[in-house]
């Protein structure tokens, strides 16, 4: 399986990050999500999950800090549109970040739910985003779900697992 995410000399585009317009931010957080493709999915791929997750974070505040995960994204389709974590046409099914930790508490779900964008805060950061191809439709998660959560339905449904490693510009 191969994914592609439009980067910029290996920087997610500043439009989903730190440094997005404030028409793409909320509540100074960077809300509209990246587009992703899917090409040589498995065959027998019925959905897709994904995590993004920035490990570097472990210096900052102690824990790997996940930005969004999500699952239900049907297989069907060759490309998650852009912004699709606010808008959700595919009606796909998204966990908490870490903006939901008790450490952190916050509590408006439109910031606790689905993707917020890197956002480093002492130097350029890697953030790990992991593509699964699943052989079921569903992985029958609720939103607001979390990621061990998510590992734990996905367990015996992975076909195939592609990592991308994208840089968040401090």
């Amino acid at each position: 399986m191969k994914n592609k995410v439009e980067t910029e000399n290996g920087y997610l585009l500043k439009k989903y990050s730190k440094y997005a317009a404030e028409e793409y931010q909320y509540k100074s957080n960077p809300k509209v999500s990246f587009p992703i493709t899917f090409e040589e999915v498995p065959s027998g791929t019925k959905s897709f999950a994904l995590t993004l997750i920035d490990f570097d974070a472990v210096g900052v505040c102690g824990f790997p800090w996940i930005h969004w995960i999500a699952c239900d994204i049907s297989g069907e389709i060759s490309e998650l549109p852009e912004n699709i974590s606010v808008d959700n046409t595919l009606n796909i099914i998204q966990g908490k970040n870490s903006f939901a930790s008790d450490f952190v508490g916050e509590t408006d779900p439109q910031i606790i739910y689905g993707y917020v964008g890197p956002t480093p805060p002492d130097k350029d950061h890697k953030y790990t985003l992991d593509i699964y191809a699943l052989d079921c439709p569903s992985l029958s998660l609720t939103a607001g779900f979390s990621l061990n959560e998510l590992y734990d339905k996905m367990e015996s449904h992975i076909l195939a697992k592609n990592t991308i490693v994208l840089k968040g510009q401090c």
